[in-house]
Order: structure tokens, then sequence, then C-alpha cells
């Protein structure tokens, strides 16, 4: 069983924790919505997915480190480390709201800030001073905003935790608005190098993976970060002063995400109905799953935040379209670790006769 598990654990994908990503925000958002069983079961699911992944990461990096650093360090690859972050904070936040356990969600905040910190810098380090660098074209795309992502996840993970201290209450809001407006940069940053790569450059249809969803995802969770230090504004006299902002700049980047969603489905309806690309289980389907999660439990938390009654409809029609994408894309996986599994069986009981 550990030589199928290595064999798993050498071409894992980077980005494989959007599956955490993905079920621990479609689990905040029915709970939000007032389902009570379907959260509680994707918790469940969301701790054993991200325990297994974390299995299958660490003996990728004691045993395979040199394939670790290449693909940290590659501008395709290197930016799927930001789920490490995100499914983590995703996970904790999940864990508050679903199970009200904010002792384990300390912990995760904690694993979280220290993983942003080795990938970021390490990534981005990495990236600017290699000599060969790719064209924009074939160097970026929809995972790189998995870095706001991640930022933005320890904004809402940080903002949720300083509800239940008391020591250093100012301290992690301070850190947790800086991070929200650091996720906002980011994201003005690449999307506009990612807007150029769309509108500029040849864009072929088998070119357009699911993580290019990430242009809408990434603002969800912008609205959620912003949403909820709007909530919690109460809890520091400088969130009280700055909240006027937040809510226009939140509201700046709902719309900017709204905006995305109906041009992502025409290009999907492109890229898989007109052009009839083979629509099987893919690791990066997640990447398509977690944006329409988070836009629900978003876009709930700013009706709140705005007092906006009328925006409620939108998450009770979105959840559906996310909760269809989810079990398709799980049945997906539990088909293909299933497949593999009797490929794996099959290869060992030839080399046993």
């Amino acid at each position: 069983m550990f030589s199928f598990l290595k064999q798993k654990a050498v071409n894992l994908s980077p980005g494989y924790f959007a599956l955490v990503m993905a079920t621990g925000a479609l689990s905040i958002g029915t709970f939000q919505l007032g389902m009570e069983s379907f959260p509680k079961i994707l918790l469940y699911i969301n701790l054993i997915a991200y325990l297994s992944l974390w299995i299958l990461t660490l003996i990728r990096l004691f045993g395979y480190f040199p394939r670790v650093l290449e693909d940290l360090t590659s501008h395709t690859k290197g930016p799927g480390f930001f789920t490490l972050v995100a499914g983590t904070c995703v996970l904790g936040s999940q864990l508050i709201i679903v199970d009200r356990n904010y002792s384990a969600a300390i912990y995760l905040l904690v694993l979280a800030v220290l993983l942003w910190q080795i990938v970021m810098y390490t990534f981005f380090a990495a990236v600017t001073v290699r000599k060969d660098k790719p064209a924009i074209a074939e160097g970026i795309n929809g995972t790189w905003l998995i870095a706001v992502v991640a930022t933005q996840s320890i904004s809402v993970l940080g903002t949720l935790i300083s509800s239940h201290v008391e020591a250093g209450r100012g301290v992690i809001l301070f850190v947790t608005l800086c991070m929200y407006f650091l996720g906002c940069m980011l994201y003005i940053n690449m999307i506009t190098l990612i807007f150029y790569r769309f509108i500029f450059l040849k864009l072929e249809y088998s070119e357009l993976t699911p993580p290019y969803w990430i242009n809408m995802g990434a603002v969800a969770i912008t609205t959620l970060a912003g949403s909820t230090l709007i909530l919690n504004s109460r809890l520091w006299p400088l969130l009280v002063e700055v909240t006027p902002f937040l809510k226009g700049f939140t509201l700046f980047f709902w719309i900017m995400g709204t905006w995305w969603i109906p041009l992502l489905f025409i290009l999907m309806i492109w890229r898989y109905l007109y052009h009839r690309y083979p629509l099987s289980y893919d690791s990066q389907l997640w990447g398509m799953v977690f944006p329409l999660s988070m836009y629900t439990a978003g876009t709930f938390q700013l009706s709140k935040a705005l007092k906006v009654s009328f925006l409620i409809v939108i998450p009770h029609i979105m959840v559906y379209i996310a909760m269809a994408a989810w079990i398709w894309v799980f049945l997906g996986l539990i088909k293909h670790l299933f497949d593999s599994l009797r490929k794996y069986s099959k290869s060992m009981a030839k080399e046993k006769s």
C-alpha cells in the first residue's frame, strides 16, 4: 500500500488542495443558507481529504524534494502551492462556522501563515531571478490568482478567530486588514496580465483550463474577506473608521467577480461544446468548483454586511450550481481513485506471478 501512496505522491499536482478549498467553501455556503446535514458531511470529507493530501505531500517532500523544488520555482506549477495555504485556512474557517471549533482553527491559522511566507517569497523570488523566463502566453494563467486566494483566506480566518480571543485582538485584526488590502493589490496586478493575455494574445481552447475560474474565485473570497471585516468592525476602533471605505471596495470586487461569471460560462461552452474538448476528471476541475462555492458564501456575507437583502436571492440559486459541480467532480475523483487502485493491484499481481 505504501508503494501505491509513493506512486500517487511522486506526480501529485501542487494544486490538489483546491479539493479542500472547494469542499470547505461549499460547506460554509450551504451552512449559511440553513442546510443542516450536508455541511457536516462535507466537513468530515474535508478532514479526510486534508489529511490524505498532507500525507502524500510529505511523502513527496521528503522522498522527491528536487521535484517539489522544481515545481515551486516554476512559472506554471509554482502558484499551485498556494492551495496549501488556502486549503488550510478554508478548513479552519469551516471548522469555526460549521463546528464552532476555534482551538483547531487557531493551529491551522499558525500553519497557514508559515506556509504563506514560505510559498509567497520562495515562488516570487525564484521567478524573479531566474534567467530563462517564459512569454506571458506560456507563463501566466488563472492559477497565479491562488496567491490572492491564499492571502484573503488568512484574512477571513484571522477575522473569525479574533471574535473569540481577547489578548492580541487588535494585532490580529490589523494583520487581517493588511492581508485584505494586500490581496486586493495582488489581484489588480495579476488580473491585468491575465486580461491582456485573454484579449490580445492567441488563446487556444485547449489552454482554457478550469483554473481560469479563479479569475472570479479570487474576488469572491475578497468579497468574503471584506464582508467579514465589516461584520466584525465593532471589535476594533480602526475598523469602524475604515468601514465606509471597506464597503465600497468590497462591493467593487463583488461586481468584478459577478462580471466574470457569464464570460467564463460562455468560454466553457466554447471549449467543451463548440470544440468538443473531452470532459473527464482532472484535479484542475476543483479550481472551477471552488469559485462557484466561494461566490455563494461571499455574496451571502455581502448581503448581510451591506444590509442589501435582495442580494440573498443569488446565493440561493448559485448554491445548487455549486453543489451539482462539486458532486460531479467528486464522483469523478472516486472513479479515478478506484481505477488507479485497480490498475495498481493488477500490476502487483503480474509482478508476483
